[in-house]
């Protein structure tokens, strides 16, 4: 049970991970809330969320990868276990931008 909670912690950490990206890359929600505008508004919130979302499953996916095949083997007496595992995490936080803004900018793929 205990495994259960610490990996639903880690997900959740990395689907916040992958909204924050998402809003790094789309910035602030500076559309007015007011008349025609409120559905751009609206928009802006569901597509940083949905897309965030998506963005924080794959770094999800990839550290519980990473964590169940190598990290907990290796890391099994080590006192900086969580330290190692968030810098791991947000390595891969970093490699997933990568890939999504060379698939979205460079290669035109998304």
């Amino acid at each position: 049970m205990k495994l259960i909670l610490t990996y639903f912690i880690w997900m959740f950490l990395s689907l916040l991970l992958g909204i924050g990206y998402m809003r790094l890359v789309l910035g602030p929600n500076d559309i007015s809330k007011e008349g025609m505008w409120y559905l751009l508004h609206l928009f802006y919130d569901v597509g940083l969320f949905h897309v965030g979302v998506w963005i924080g499953v794959a770094i999800a996916s990839c550290f519980i990868l990473l964590d169940v095949f190598y990290l907990r083997k290796n890391l099994k007496n080590n006192p900086k276990k969580t330290t190692i595992q968030l810098l791991t995490l947000l390595t891969i936080t970093v490699v997933v931008a990568s890939v999504h803004y060379i698939l979205e900018k460079v290669i035109d793929v998304i």
